[in-house]
């Protein structure tokens, strides 16, 4: 994963994508004392993992201070192993780069169902000898498909692009992403054309996985990524909020993607990115590849190819912990925040969470 992120930067630089690449690492930051001991833990399950003061290291609210100022930080940890990237633009740059080889990319053609040798689509089907599906959150829709992940939407804003004048109060010339230590996370980045952008502080779910436009605005959860933009940079607190959007990833049950190829039948397939998808869906394409093509890489031996975890609970199951673990996440939060102890309660719904 890591190699995963210098292979876009190569891909950006050898196909001139304007996608506002900058390798300048990434922090995550912690706002309270509970947030403060899960950094340190995180940077000691890097140790124990083999990562070392070159992959990640503890940053003081000084030394964070002459790189961006964030309000409230108490301390941080930096790993260099990021970049910033707009990837819209990047998925733009990468088709047409694929456009220049002889690749023709068909859209608005929804495929109805994906079978070994065959993707049947509302006006026509395709044939092939290989057929590999890439379609993440999407994949619910498919038969047989409805339990193989959870479509969670997150969601984002931007603001308008600020003046000099409060990117000197600000900062973050270095462009590195920025993660707090919520349960309820938040993300941020300074964006190419010097804006604010900002996500997280809770997921969306449906009864039955629906998948709607309508549901890309969550007007309460983007009022708390609101609410965290305001706090965190005071200098950008009267910035016109000009962007809201969201969208689905796909969340496999054990929070840990798969790549799958039978050469017997040519079908293919990779996916679970669980909000990962930039880095994930390089590394799992260059994996499928491999297992398409025949190398024997060390691609192919990895702990993810052949996985495919296990079904998600059935309804109203699902639909029940969509509402019950943000509860209790955002609950967690406000007290951490209020008596800056560490709420026990996160332990009842555990089971269901990644590790960050």
């Amino acid at each position: 994963m890591v190699d995963g992120i210098d292979w876009i930067g190569d891909a950006v630089a050898r196909e001139g994508i304007s996608c506002g690449w900058v390798k300048g690492g990434a922090y995550r930051i912690a706002t309270s004392p509970p947030q403060l001991a899960r950094l340190r833990a995180g940077i000691e399950g890097r140790r124990a993992r083999g990562l070392d003061e070159a992959d990640v290291r503890f940053v003081t609210p000084g030394e964070i201070e002459q790189e961006v100022r964030v309000e409230g930080v108490l301390g941080a940890i930096h790993t260099p192993h990021c970049a910033r990237i707009d990837p819209a633009r990047l998925a733009r740059g990468l088709a047409e780069a694929c456009e220049r080889r002889g690749v023709t990319i068909f859209e608005r053609s929804p495929a109805t169902a994906i079978e070994p040798g065959r993707i049947v689509c509302l006006d026509g089907e395709l044939r092939a000898a290989v057929v590999a599906r890439a379609t993440e959150a999407f994949t619910t829709r498919f038969r047989g498909e409805e339990r193989s992940y959870l479509p969670l939407t997150s969601h984002m804003l931007a603001t308008e692009p600020l003046p000099d004048e409060t990117w000197e109060e600000i900062g973050w010339k270095g462009c590195a992403p920025i993660a707090d230590q919520r349960y309820q996370f938040a993300y941020m980045q300074r964006t190419p054309d010097d804006r604010i952008a900002i996500g997280g502080r809770g997921l969306g779910y449906q009864l039955g996985g629906a998948i709607r436009e309508r549901d890309e605005s969550r007007p309460r959860i983007q009022q708390r990524i609101e609410a965290t933009l305001r706090t965190l940079f005071p200098a950008a607190a009267g910035a016109r909020i000009t962007h809201r959007w969201g969208g689905p990833f796909a969340a496999p049950r054990d929070w840990s993607m798969g790549v799958y190829f039978d050469r017997a039948t040519g079908a293919g397939w990779a996916g679970g990115f669980t909000g990962h998808g930039v880095v994930g869906a390089n590394v799992a394409g260059r994996t499928l590849a491999d297992l398409i093509l025949g190398n024997d890489s060390d691609l192919v031996t990895l702990p993810w190819v052949g996985h495919a975890g296990p079904k998600w609970e059935p309804e109203p199951l699902r639909a029940l912990a969509g509402t019950v673990v943000p509860a209790v996440l955002g609950s967690a939060d406000r007290y951490e925040a209020r008596t800056g102890r560490p709420a026990s309660r996160v332990r009842l719904v555990q089971r269901w969470l990644p590790g960050r």
